[in-house]
């Protein structure tokens, strides 16, 4: 992959997020969240949307505490 490559960017059911590149077929279990640009761009959204690490299952037991 180079620096032409388009990636967009993937989460699961855990709300985890993942960068993929654009034109390759989204693996099973995840979906596009929208976001499609270059690799910064990208990482760029994740770090803003991805505040919380915590699997969305672990953060759902937590809170039921």
């Amino acid at each position: 992959m180079d620096d032409e490559t388009t990636f967009q960017v993937l989460v699961n059911d855990e709300e985890q997020y993942s960068l993929w590149p654009a034109d390759k077929e989204v693996p099973a279990g995840w979906r596009p969240d929208g976001k499609r640009g270059t690799r910064q761009e990208c990482m760029d959204h994740v770090d803003e949307v991805w505040t919380d690490m915590r699997p969305r299952s672990l953060r759902e037991r937590m809170a039921a505490e």
